[in-house]
């Protein structure tokens, strides 16, 4: 007996056509996991009528099944005639849901130039989303100069000291390796003319013109970028960022500028000292093939001046507004679920490397054309 109860109550879906009319025959207890039994459905469209006399209890199994249905059949408002009141209820209330253009899209097989049209119109929104959050930081700096706008003092010697003195030793640890590998790369080649002298002058240069700066931007990126990014994206994920607007904070002027300001005030620093330990490596390898550390310096004095060695310094400004903007504009923009956090915790990291890119290679043409 217990076995024919459950056999009765197997979900069934049975298409029946009739004089032209097609019936849909709904039986049986509908639950996640059941498979139901279908017959007869074919090519068969939507049907004009219901029976659901048999119909036992059901869950979002049924009405996602019927659903499915109308979405194949491409019906905008179709009959629901026959259907029990609590699952019309249902369905009238999700079919007043539009469907999402983007679900089928994926499932459709689009044509290359569409995928590209697709991808390149996301791209340049993102870019105008970018630019229009960077006009409104300028604004923000504008109304804190003119003193209509401010943040906590904590918050912005809390910053500092996070992307200052905190990493000062990683950048130091890096800045002496590349030190080091630009003095052994380059006496490798000057030994071979009897200038190996001249590592002073490749390292100096190399160092305070490019290497000193972009290495330093980079570790700031992935250290510090990435940092504002997953704090104020955690903040969005929790509505804290709400929390500012009902107070009536502004958000930039609370979150955006302590950590702008910070990064610029202390990325020309950074970048000095990065120099100065870059150097020290060069130095410590020139010391190694039989350059004293006097004569280096001597030599590398000779080429690098104040204004070359003012270039990379100059730099840094520019890459710490880039890295800032960049982390603080995923984190305001980020969803509200832990994944979202990390998301734009990367992409803060990949706009910010990019950014630094494309300005440094903006300025080596600028400085090319300045005979600098």
């Amino acid at each position: 007996m217990p076995r024919r109860k459950e056999t009765a109550n197997i979900p069934k879906a049975v298409w029946k056509g009739d004089s032209g009319k097609t019936a849909l025959e709904i039986s049986g207890d509908w639950k996640l996991g059941v498979q139901p039994e279908i017959s007869g459905e074919g090519d068969v469209g939507w049907p004009d009528t219901f029976v659901t006399d048999r119909l036992g209890t059901f869950d979002s199994t049924l009405p996602a099944y019927l659903l499915r249905k109308v979405r194949e059949v491409g019906i905008e408002s179709p009959p629901l005639d026959g259907l029990r009141e609590d699952l019309r209820g249902l369905m009238e209330l999700a079919l007043k849901v539009p469907e999402r253009g983007d679900a089928k899209s994926r499932n459709e097989d689009l044509h290359s130039i569409t995928r590209l049209g697709m991808k390149s119109s996301k791209k340049w929104l993102s870019l105008m989303s970018f630019l229009e959050f960077t006009g409104d930081t300028v604004l923000a700096i504008l109304r804190f100069a003119v003193g209509k706008a401010g943040f906590r003092a904590r918050d912005f010697w809390l910053t500092v000291q996070e992307c200052g003195v905190n990493a000062l030793p990683i950048v130091a640890l890096i800045s002496f390796l590349i030190g080091m590998i630009l003095a052994f790369v380059g006496n490798v080649q000057l030994a071979s003319f009897g200038a190996s002298l001249y590592i002073a002058d490749l390292v100096g240069i190399a160092m305070v013109r490019e290497m000193g700066v972009m290495m330093t931007a980079i570790i700031m990126s992935g250290r510090t970028g990435a940092a504002f990014a997953a704090h104020i994206g955690s903040m969005n994920a929790n509505q804290e960022i709400d929390a500012l607007k009902t107070f009536g904070f502004n958000p930039f002027d609370f979150l955006v500028l302590p950590r702008l300001f910070a990064l610029v005030l202390m990325m020309p620093l950074l970048t000095i000292y990065a120099n100065v330990i870059g150097i020290l490596g060069g130095m410590l390898v020139a010391a190694g093939v039989g350059i004293p550390p006097k004569l280096f310096l001597t030599e590398m004095l000779t080429i690098v001046d104040l204004t070359q060695g003012s270039l990379g310094v100059i730099k840094s400004v520019f890459f710490g507004v880039a890295i800032a903007i960049a982390g603080c504009y995923h984190g305001m923009r980020s969803g509200s679920s832990s994944a979202a956090v990390g998301e734009a915790t990367t992409r803060a990291v990949v706009s910010s490397i990019t950014v630094i890119i494309i300005l440094d290679s903006a300025f080596a043409v600028i400085f090319t054309f300045l005979e600098i």
